[in-house]
């Protein structure tokens, strides 16, 4: 209990950074928004199509799924610090440190002379990346109501499918025509030039601390920790059975040693840390838990299909890249069609459970149409059908399962809910990829004929020649489906999780801002003058005809700022 006093006085001091903006000027932030998270998702997924050519390029066909790993792994270890950082130092400085970092990664990939580097610099990307993502849903939450939050996130989803649809054309047209590595070179000055232009019109609230006071306020115990257990628990699954043996003795000693590292940094959030990256209050609702699980296995699913459907038509099929490219397609457009249509819906009925439950149904139904159906001669057409269902579900999945985790969260979380859904998202990822390689690795291992055994390390780039290509490829194939079927588990299990997913509108009940407080504060917000005038002209910017829940922010507000009078 004095823990949680104290971690509550400490986030009394941090600055409130909500600042409802006028329609004209909220257009142009979320416009700026969704283009540097088509930038970011470009960067992400962008490469898995040119994976086999990469593997060709620095003969690394035994290890080029480092490429995506440490990528995630990265992501994962930094996108939930975040969400404490930008309530620190403000959303706009640490954007923009994001966007330079990104920019520079971007630029290093394009350089990469071997595979350990491009593992190394692809790292440095996932880190800033998964900082730009949760930034950028931190940021729209910050600037639009919780009643219209649904129709704005449901454009950033959008833009989340329209870059699995651009990244991989644009991979794929570079790789083809000019080099893998255009493809990085084109996207450092695009983020060069968002970091100098996004800000200028992100809203600003200035912290009253010095620099060295907030880094003192940054959990490292809990950073070094995390990053630990995440590390010495991917490494294994990634490698097991193919780099090292699962029963050897560095195998068993990084799970148990992640294992422990896991616990530690769990009891050193709930007991010890002073401003924790992820306070564990927010778990006492079982909805709360249940939407962060549900984010652990969809992005566990998402991200295996992104990096290893490329590799079943290519590998599987002998497509090139660009028709692999445009054979992604279908999943992405309809995934940026009902990521908008399920934000109007969410925003104009004011509910989004029907929306959740609808979307895992679809994406659960298209992904065992994936799994029956899926072979070495399906017809195109019936590839389509397929993508497009689960497309559907993950348009309808998404962004819907944030709106509800900020309805049954309080506001004093709002930043750390996001980075804590990202980090289970990115977290889900990571496995999910560590996991469909080893799934990959050892299916492809046994389905192999004994006298092909030397061919084991061409799982991910199929050799040119080979006396019986249909052998080879049936044991690809066979060995990729194992993947498919463990994602169709994984998000039917997120599809069985919706029973714990409450809808109860978009009306914040009071239980949702205080149930997780130790005690009553009567401010819950400190405002400087700089930051009275903004939120003042904003919330009159307003349309009169405003929702309940933009009256009942307004009324929180004036009886707030009536108090620090």
């Amino acid at each position: 209990m004095r823990s949680q006093r104290r971690q509550h006085a400490i986030e009394q001091k941090l600055q409130n950074q909500e600042n409802l903006l006028p329609r004209n000027r909220l257009i142009i932030v979320v416009t700026c928004m969704s283009l540097v998270m088509l930038l970011s998702v470009v960067d992400q997924n962008g490469i898995s199509v040119t994976l086999p050519t990469i593997a060709r390029d620095l003969d690394a066909a035994d290890t080029i799924s480092w490429a995506g790993t440490s990528s995630l792994i990265a992501n994962t270890v930094f996108c939930v610090l975040y969400g404490r950082l930008s309530d620190i130092f403000g959303r706009k400085s640490v954007f923009l440190t994001a966007c330079i970092l990104l920019a520079v990664a971007d630029l290093l990939c394009g350089l990469a002379q071997n595979a350990p580097m491009l593992y190394v610099f692809r790292a440095l990307a996932g880190l800033s990346g998964g900082g730009l993502t949760s930034l950028t849903m931190i940021i729209v939450s910050d600037i639009v109501t919780l009643e219209e939050r649904g129709k704005y996130q449901g454009i950033i989803g959008a833009m989340v499918g329209f870059g699995n649809v651009v990244g991989p054309f644009l991979a794929a047209g570079f790789s083809k025509s000019l080099t893998w590595r255009g493809f990085f070179w084109f996207l450092a000055p695009a983020l060069t030039i968002s970091a100098v232009v996004a800000p200028r019109f992100l809203p600003s609230t200035k912290s009253d601390d010095n620099f060295w006071d907030g880094v003192r306020k940054i959990d490292w115990i809990g950073c070094f920790l995390s990053s630990g257990a995440i590390v010495l628990v991917l490494i294994p699954i990634s490698g097991g059975g193919l780099y090292f043996q699962w029963d050897s003795p560095m195998v068993i000693s990084m799970f148990v040693v992640g294992s422990c590292l896991f616990v530690a940094f769990l009891f050193y959030e709930w007991r010890v840390a002073r401003l924790p990256m992820i306070p564990l209050q927010i778990f006492n609702s079982p909805c709360v838990a249940a939407l962060l699980a549900q984010s652990f296995l969809l992005g566990w699913s998402y991200q295996s299909l992104v990096y290893y459907l490329p590799q079943y038509y290519q590998n599987v099929r002998g497509y090139d890249t660009i028709v692999s490219a445009a054979l992604s397609i279908p999943i992405v457009v309809m995934q940026s069609i009902f990521s908008i249509l399920s934000g109007q819906y969410i925003s104009r009925r004011k509910r989004y459970g029907q929306v959740i439950w609808a979307g895992f149904f679809c994406w659960t139904l298209g992904s065992v149409i994936m799994t029956a159906v899926f072979g070495r001669s399906t017809h195109p057409a019936i590839c389509v059908v397929a993508l497009a269902i689960i497309g559907a579900g993950v348009g309808n999945a998404f962004q819907p399962t944030l709106v509800a985790l900020q309805v049954h969260s309080s506001k004093r979380h709002r930043a750390v809910v996001i980075s804590a859904r990202n980090f289970c998202r990115a977290c889900g990822g990571a496995f999910g990829l560590a996991a469909s390689a080893g799934v990959l690795q050892a299916s492809f291992r046994a389905n192999l004929p004994p006298q092909d055994a030397e061919l084991v390390n061409y799982v991910y780039a199929l050799p040119d020649t080979f006396e019986d290509s249909d052998r080879l490829l049936d044991a690809y194939m066979a060995s990729i489906r194992n993947v498919f079927i463990m994602n169709t588990v994984v998000i039917g299990v997120c599809l069985l999780a919706c029973v714990f997913v409450k809808d109860r509108g978009l009306q914040r009940s009071e239980s949702s801002d205080s149930s997780s407080l130790p005690y009553q504060s009567s401010s819950t917000m400190v405002l400087g003058e700089e930051d009275k005038k903004p939120e003042t002209g904003a919330i009159m910017g307003c349309e009169s005809g405003s929702d309940s829940a933009s009256r009942l922010d307004k009324r929180n507000l004036d009886s707030e700022k009536a108090i620090i009078h």
